[in-house]
């Protein structure tokens, strides 16, 4: 047999076109492949010029039906939308006529949808059986040859369907209608409730019962589910096995003493935001997997990058020292998305560009969009751009699976497909879910007002568990009589279940235990010197032959003679942060540190991560710490805060005894993460119960960088602020952030709550905020920190000047407060919870006083003064007058012009201590009595 002979598929296809290109101009082709064809006369009929042409053409059909063939595949159960189709999946467009692809052999087409087929048209009708028929596989954009070699092979072998992967008819039956009286059974008996119904997507059920089942088959130990309300009842009850009592007790919303626990904060939320979480051993397996679901707002894709951390949290281990192991195969993350909310949400986005980044990779997750064509009233193509709703995974080559919600089989191979490529390759998949919505939005809703031919067809429309049942009676599986019963027994269920709900008993509010202990108080933070000294020692050791950059010498000779005297100010905020970072690793309590440019610092204050200067090797100290018990993590966030942000707070969710900060590039970055902030870390606890402890680092102070580098938006913090959701500190020494940080870790296991820092930018290196060793050794954190000069002389202060962060440094280093001894420079340094008695304390202390001022940087509607007037008003109690000293009420946070920054930080500064002000200019900004 000549070589040439044995090329099959598309390297006869290529091997074809070289011949072709030979016969016309043999210069065409190089010397050795003319010699070749020189001797070789390519067998049977093919041989002729037309046959290799239509060989060619035939070949490349069969390439249009595997890239484009999902283009004309029937996923719309109603028929309503029209598949898009493509012109070269005809035949006609290649020149191709049927007599021709019968004349052609098979092997043209290759791959398994060759193997015993007649012909290249035999071949060709098993493709279009494949790809264009209720599911549409679209995975080209796949650039990975061993990926979409695999995805191939799975797709034309069929694998993944009967007969090779049997079904079983009847059990999937049972499950769909289990699925359809649940919420028949709901609309029926609360008619008009919103409930959020699955109805039209019911194969969502059995979809998840065989991701999980294969999932725990492969090892996965916990199985973790996200999910906005579309069909959440019917998960939480039939997956996470939620009791009906339960469910139907919610639904009765009953009222009583228990709920209303004003003390503790507690405020609950609707019932299709709520979470579970069991242990469940899927059929026919010898061990459980855990199978759980975090709560979501109504932020549809909020929950996504929440869950991305909490299945990060838990594939890692952080019980040994050096980097965090991560096993990737002990969980699996499973996210639930709408539509409507998937193409347009940029959390979406932004969750999806981390699943490939060494900080933030999980394994692979499955998608699964919960496509009901259809937004609350718009239509497809007032959604989105692409031409599906899953056009955005396209773009980070994950396989897509667009699969008809009627074909309850066809769903099942789209489930076995997307879980076996994700524990093949660790990487996303994706199966878009086409069905529809039964009812409007809610089942409050009449959707024929936007859309009445649709609900014309929904209405006539049988739904899957009919069209299943109707197929297996059909086929001799199934009797009219068992499918019947399933019904009654089904409903007889919930029927029995309604009938003893006692709402006072079954219904079970997840109310959070009391308010935290207090142990933040308590907590000895302080760290042995000798400790110190060991811990500094080890951090700025380097491997043999490393090259640190020189530029970085100088400070780190200065960090080696750092504690040469006890009492001096030697400590940087860099290095107090580092010291406690480590003293926390030798305590057991692993950490992870993430945020923008965090490696180095926005400012190059921190270099965590230190980068040889020849080799670019990486060397990070606190990996290397011969004191730690417990591993740390350290990593550059991409420039996101939505997503990043959602993401720590689910590690430190499922992680709460590890300590898990971010630190935003500047503070108002935070305003990126607002939906994060709003709906988990402050108000988590009211709604679900939720205990975070996430550390927020926000870069704070006004230094004349403009209104968007200025204010971490410390009011929004303070705003939200109540029943002790969590802590607000604005500090002004390297002991103090040292102290804080060590206080955070202490009590998370035992008084957890967030802690959100206003951390310094130009102060990082300031004299006056660095401080001494033995304030590291024997010191504590300062909830208030009273003018060491004026409290030595009390009754010479006639002014309490009442400040925080920054602008405590600007007074207490004015050359205005040399000859004031009768003003006193107070800096409240935990802002929330409000020091009361702390602050009354030195207010005590001072019993000449005349007035009492708050003095900030921020404008008067912004900053603390908002939130700590009224409190300070309830200390003072019409003793004094109380004013406010700072920038006037503004839109903006701050000016954009450094000079004019510079007046006004002059002007309040002068107004503290009631220096002369020259210019009308600068009256503006001072301040009103209250």
């Amino acid at each position: 047999m000549n070589p040439w002979d044995q090329f099959t598929g598309a390297n006869a296809g290529y091997v074809y076109e070289l011949f072709e290109r030979y016969q016309r101009d043999p210069s065409s082709v190089d010397e050795a492949t003319r010699r070749a064809f020189a001797t070789w006369t390519p067998a049977g009929p093919s041989a002729s010029l037309t046959d290799l042409q239509a060989g060619i053409a035939a070949f490349n059909l069969a390439e249009s039906i595997r890239r484009f063939g999902h283009l004309a595949a029937h996923t719309d159960p109603l028929g309503f939308h029209d598949p898009i189709g493509d012109p070269s999946l005809a035949a006609e467009s290649h020149g191709l006529t049927s007599a021709t692809l019968e004349r052609l052999p098979a092997s043209i087409v290759s791959g398994p949808a060759a193997i015993g087929a007649t012909n290249a048209a035999d071949a060709i009708a098993r493709l279009k059986a494949i790809y264009c028929s209720t599911t549409g596989h679209d995975y080209n954009h796949v650039f990975v040859p061993d990926e979409r070699v695999w995805l191939r092979q799975a797709v034309e072998s069929g694998q993944f369907r009967p007969p090779t992967d049997p079904i079983n008819g009847v059990d999937l039956l049972d499950r769909i209608t289990q699925v359809e009286t649940f919420e028949r059974f709901l609309q029926r008996t609360f008619p008009g409730k919103t409930r959020f119904s699955i109805e039209g997507l019911d194969m969502m059920l059995p979809i998840l019962d065989e991701i999980i089942h294969d999932a725990a088959e492969s090892g996965v130990q916990h199985v973790m589910i996200a999910m906005a309300h579309r069909g959440r009842l019917n998960v939480l009850a039939h997956i996470l096995q939620k009791p009906y009592n339960q469910i139907l007790a919610e639904f009765k919303d009953p009222v009583f003493s228990k709920q209303l626990r004003i003390d503790l904060g507690w405020m609950g939320d609707v019932k299709y935001h709520a979470g579970a979480h069991i242990e469940a051993r899927p059929d026919g397996l010898p061990k459980s997997v855990v199978i759980s679901m975090p709560p979501n707002p109504s932020h549809l894709e909020a929950v996504d990058p929440v869950l991305n951390g909490r299945a990060r949290a838990t594939a890692t281990s952080v019980d040994k020292p050096g980097p965090p192991l991560v096993d990737k195969g002990k969980v699996l993350a499973i996210l639930i998305h709408g539509d409507a909310a998937f193409a347009a949400q940029g959390v979406v986005a932004e969750t999806l560009n981390l699943s490939r980044l060494d900080g933030y990779d999980v394994g692979g997750i499955v998608h699964l969009i919960a496509n009901n064509q259809l937004g609350f009233t718009s239509d497809p193509d007032e959604l989105f751009s692409t031409s599906y709703a899953s056009g955005l995974a396209r773009g980070f080559k994950i396989p897509i699976t667009h699969v008809n919600a009627d074909d309850a089989e066809a769903c099942i191979e789209a489930a076995r497909l997307a879980i076996a490529y994700r524990q093949r390759f660790k990487l996303d998949s994706l199966i878009d879910l086409v069905g529809y919505r039964r009812y409007g939005h809610n089942e409050g809703d009449e959707p024929a007002f936007t859309q009445p031919q649709v609900y014309q067809i929904v209405a006539a429309h049988p739904t899957v568990r009919d069209k299943y049942a109707k197929s297996l009676i059909d086929s001799g599986q199934l009797t009219q009589e068992r499918a019947d019963a399933m019904v009654r027994e089904r409903m007889a269920a919930l029927e029995q279940a309604y009938a003893s709900v006692k709402p006072e008993e079954d219904y079970v509010p997840p109310v959070p235990e009391v308010p935290p202990s207090g142990a933040a108080k308590k907590a000895i933070t302080a760290v042995p010197l000798a400790t110190l000294q060991a811990l500094n020692a080890d951090l700025l050791k380097v491997p043999e032959g490393f090259s640190v950059h020189r530029k970085l010498e100088r400070a780190r000779e200065r960090r080696k003679a750092m504690f040469a005297a006890s009492a001096e100010r030697t400590i940087d905020w860099a290095a107090a942060e580092e010291l406690a970072l480590a003293s926390v690793l030798a305590d057991g309590v692993g950490i992870r540190f993430t945020g923008e440019d965090v490696e180095r610092g926005t400012f190059s204050q921190r270099h965590a991560v230190l980068h040889d200067s020849v080799t670019g090797e990486k060397h990070i100290p606190l990996q290397q710490l011969s004191q730690a018990t417990a591993a740390f993590e350290i990593r550059n966030s991409p420039l996101s805060e939505y997503a990043c942000v959602g993401f720590e707070l689910g590690y430190n969710l499922q992680e709460p005894g590890r300590l898990v900060l971010w630190e935003a590039q500047y503070g108002d970055f935070i305003n990126g993460a607002q939906i994060i902030v709003d709906e988990y870390l402050t108000s988590g606890r009211a709604k679900w119960g939720l205990a975070p402890s996430l550390v927020l680092l926000l870069p704070h102070g006004y230094e004349g960088q403009g209104p968007d580098h200025s204010s971490a938006r410390l009011e929004r913090f303070l705003n939200a602020a109540a029943d002790t959701n969590m802590r607000i500190v604005n500090c002004t020494t390297a002991a103090q952030y040292f102290h804080v940080l060590r206080r955070q870790a202490l009590v998370l296991n035992t008084d957890p709550l967030p802690l959100v820092v206003m951390t310094p930018k130009s102060l990082l290196r300031h004299p006056l905020t660095a401080s001494a060793p033995a304030e590291l050794a024997e010191g504590k954190f300062h909830l208030v920190i009273d003018d060491p000069e004026a409290s030595a002389q009390p009754a010479k202060v006639r002014r309490l000047v009442l400040c925080s962060g920054k602008v405590a440094v600007d007074l207490l280093t004015s050359e205005q407060r040399k000859g004031n001894a009768n003003v006193a420079i107070v800096r409240v340094e935990q802002l929330y919870p409000f020091p009361d008695d702390a602050i009354r304390q030195v207010v005590d202390r001072y019993s000449k006083l005349r007035e009492i001022c708050w003095v900030q940087e921020e404008p008067e509607n912004m900053g603390a003064w908002e939130f700590v007037r009224p409190l300070l008003e309830t200390i003072v109690d019409g003793r004094w007058p109380l004013r406010y000293i700072g920038r006037v009420r503004n839109s903006s946070p701050s000016e954009g012009s450094s000079s004019w920054h510079a007046a006004n930080q002059r002007a309040i500064v002068a107004q503290a201590f009631e220096a002369r002000v020259e210019t009308k200019e600068l009256d503006r900004v001072l301040s009103k009595q209250v």
